[in-house]
């Protein structure tokens, strides 16, 4: 399942993390298996475009959940 969706901030890239969200609790947090532009895969997708992001081992997908999109980073 590929989620229609709008980008409100920031910008989401492919090799990030999602969390789905659904009535303000976590349902599933994994990678972002696919990211597409109207038919062309993408490497990012910026604020105010929309695109099309499939999760990684998640397709119960619903209108008006929301998927936050993050990258994980080492800091010494």
């Amino acid at each position: 399942a590929v989620a229609g969706s709008y980008i409100q901030e920031g910008q989401v890239t492919r090799n990030a993390r999602a969390r789905v969200i659904r009535n303000k609790e976590s349902l599933h947090d994994s990678k972002i298996s696919s990211l597409k532009r109207f038919t062309e895969d993408v490497r990012e997708v910026a604020n105010g475009f929309e695109c099309g992001i499939g999760i990684d081992g998640f397709n119960d997908l619903e209108e008006g959940d929301i998927i936050e999109a993050y990258v994980k980073e080492r800091v010494n």
